[in-house]
């Protein structure tokens, strides 16, 4: 179970690259049909005042280049959407946080402001309201911090800060298409030597909450331990929480145990993508994933890294299952 979502191929962006930075004709109709395909998907709109959609647009080139290309979350949010998040989440505090988090990507990424002089309001937000962690923060805090972010858009481009969902898409197509000219992407390719490929997809998902509330989450797991390679489900899970939040290591996160009691569903359901992904793989995997009301998304899987003890187990065992052959066990460790 993954996210809904479409994919604008590599092609349109060697097209974009090769053409003044120009989309080719057809794509906007097609990015506006399967934008209603998506809407229906998931019963949202984007932009809606009732119950609003909001989309990730992020890279996907043929080779992964962890942290060279640019993402944006929460697009979709403007002043009349905010209260429609705030309003169906129950949570006030989490909409403005989105929002915030969303004004502060689009200005850097795709306007190319700076960020450290929005991480420096943010500071003195912080130390106006007398709070070390960005949890600690209220709503009106978020609330405050959107429109200094707004004040400080308008100051340096002399424009008003999109309120239109469409031209926020559109603007950050333009910056993932751009991001793969980026000097630090460029440079990437040339150390790593990856030659040959047109250039990044783009990626329009719907966003998921791990964070509205009791019966959501979100959790990182392997499908086997990867310290010793014993055939166990290990990994931790954080209730009510984002993604960067189970990294962040601000809370103690929960025990993957724990959350068959919690969330006995969900995890039986997770039980049976561990056993099927690490099947189609061949090899010991490392999932990401977010529970939001009690549905469940996977959000991206990977081969495991592990130790050398568990290299080997893994490797002896997987022989043993039928899950790889014997060479192919050797050839591992």
């Amino acid at each position: 179970p993954v996210p809904a979502g479409f994919t604008i191929t590599t092609e349109c962006c060697d097209y974009y690259l090769k053409h003044d930075h120009k989309y080719p004709q057809s794509l906007a109709t097609e990015v506006n049909r399967n934008l209603s395909r998506l809407e229906r998907a998931t019963k949202k709109k984007l932009g809606d005042a009732m119950d609003p959609l909001l989309v990730s647009v992020r890279s996907g080139s043929a080779r992964s280049m962890p942290g060279m290309m640019e993402t944006i979350l929460n697009l979709g949010l403007n002043s009349q959407s905010v209260q429609a998040l705030a309003r169906n989440a129950k949570n006030e505090r989490f909409a403005w946080d989105a929002y915030r988090r969303f004004v502060q990507m689009y200005s850097t990424v795709v306007i190319g402001l700076s960020k450290e002089e929005l991480e420096e309001k943010l500071r003195a937000m912080k130390t106006r309201l007398g709070v070390k962690d960005d949890t600690q923060v209220p709503a009106y805090g978020w609330q405050e911090l959107v429109g200094e972010y707004k004040e400080h858009f308008k100051k340096r481009t002399g424009k008003d800060f999109p309120e239109d969902p469409e031209e926020q898409l559109w603007g950050a197509i333009g910056a993932v298409f751009e991001s793969w000219m980026a000097e630090k992407a460029v440079k990437y390719r040339q150390v790593e030597r990856i030659s040959g490929l047109f250039g990044t997809a783009v990626n329009i998902v719907q966003m998921v909450f791990g964070n509205v509330g009791d019966n959501s989450g979100t959790g990182v797991c392997f499908t086997r331990d990867p310290s010793t390679g014993e055939k166990i489900f290990y990994g931790d899970f954080l209730i009510n929480a984002q993604g960067e939040d189970v990294v962040a290591g601000i809370r103690t996160p929960l025990q993957l145990s724990e959350m068959a009691a919690r969330l006995p569903k969900v995890y039986k359901q997770l039980q049976k993508v561990r056993k099927l992904l690490e099947t189609h793989y061949r090899d010991m995997q490392d999932m990401e994933f977010t529970v939001e009301e009690g549905t469940l998304y996977m959000l991206q899987t990977r081969a495991g890294k592990r130790t050398p003890a568990a290299t080997f187990k893994i490797a002896t065992d997987m022989a043993k299952e039928g899950l790889i052959t014997k060479k192919e066990a050797i050839n591992r460790i």
